[in-house]
């Protein structure tokens, strides 16, 4: 498995791990407190800055356990990673079209904010999927 792949692994899993956490945290609040009470701006930035450090971490962790294969990319993981992100681009253009509704509905805040997290989020999923499909089948 090459350097890319395994990058792609950890970003597809923590891209999966940590809104499933955010999500659970701010939805469960829902039954007993309404949605503009929900306090979801710090558990919102603590996803984000999570998933940064904690990719950054584990890149750092593969090239330290395979330094030969760190940072090498040809043609063909070029190749894939342009397809995965026009794919996740596209996921991103179309599901940022819920927030835009909800703030021209003028919906609360925590709406907003979740929706256009869950586009991100679907972006980054999309578009790893694509890219492991790729390195799995080839494109």
């Amino acid at each position: 498995m090459s350097f890319e792949e395994k990058s792609t692994w950890i970003y597809a899993v923590i891209a999966v791990t940590l809104p499933v956490a955010y999500f659970a945290t701010v939805l469960g609040q829902l039954p007993h407190t309404a949605a503009a009470d929900i306090e979801f701006q710090v558990p919102l930035v603590a996803a984000i800055v999570a998933a940064i450090v904690l990719t950054i971490v584990a890149h750092i962790g593969i090239a330290i356990a395979a330094p030969d294969d760190a940072g090498k990319r040809d043609q063909r993981d070029k190749d894939i990673n342009r397809y995965g992100e026009y794919v996740g681009g596209i996921v991103l253009g179309a599901a940022v079209v819920v927030p835009l509704i909800l703030a021209l509905a003028e919906a609360d805040a925590f709406w907003i904010a979740s929706t256009i997290y869950l586009a991100f989020v679907l972006s980054a999923v999309s578009g790893s999927v694509v890219k492991i499909v790729a390195y799995r089948r080839g494109l």
